[in-house]
Formats: C-alpha cells, sequence, structure tokens
C-alpha cells in the first residue's frame, strides 16, 4: 500500500481505540487519506472474508455482518448508499437471477457476461 503496510497496523472500526484506552492501553492511530483509506478497505475486506471463510456455522453471522460492514464503508467512499446496492442487487438478479439455485458452470464456450 502507498505509506502504509501491514506490519504498521489495520484498518479497524472507529472505537477500537477508545475501547483499548478503557482497557488500560495506549493504542498510537492516525487517519488514513482517501487512497489509503481505499486500500486498507480493500486489505479489511480480504481478511473479513477469510474469517468468514474459516467461521463455524454458528459464528457466521457476526462475520457475514463485518463483511457487509466493509462493503458499506467502500459503497460509501465512492458515493453510493445501502440503496444503490439494493437496487443494483434487484437489477442484476430479475437480468441474470441469484443464486438460489446453486448453478455451477464447469465449462463454456462462451463466457458468462460480467
Amino acid at each position: 500500500m502507498s505509506g502504509i503496510s501491514n506490519k504498521d497496523g489495520k484498518l479497524v472500526r472507529d472505537q477500537i481505540p477508545d475501547i483499548i484506552r478503557e482497557s488500560g492501553g495506549s493504542p498510537e492511530s492516525r487517519v488514513l487519506n482517501s487512497s489509503e483509506y481505499w486500500l486498507a478497505l480493500v486489505d479489511k475486506l480480504h481478511e473479513e472474508v477469510e474469517e468468514l471463510q474459516d467461521a463455524t456455522r454458528l459464528d457466521r453471522l457476526e462475520e457475514i455482518a463485518d463483511v457487509f460492514e466493509v462493503l458499506l464503508a467502500i459503497a460509501k467512499l465512492d458515493g453510493h448508499s445501502l440503496e444503490d446496492i439494493q437496487q443494483t442487487a434487484v437489477a442484476k438478479r430479475l437480468a441474470r437471477g441469484g443464486f438460489e439455485k446453486r448453478v455451477w458452470l464447469k465449462n463454456s464456450e462462451v463466457k458468462p457476461p460480467q
């Protein structure tokens, strides 16, 4: 990442430094600029997806919520709202379907549209 790296820290929820202070810790933190924030959000999304993949069935809801929170932050950074996401998802579902039928495409001569 430009200007930051994982060894320097990671993106955390807004209240985490306060929670650490309340527990007697002394966290070091700073506010990221827009380009750093974008990269940190993408890294955070990967981190949260890995945690979701590794979660037990009982822990999945919390991990899904974490992925959702990161996606909302990415959308907001790009000027999109939850409603924008929902409308786009509905339009794509109407045009191409959802994932309820569990269709696995083994191979295809023609690539499906993105």
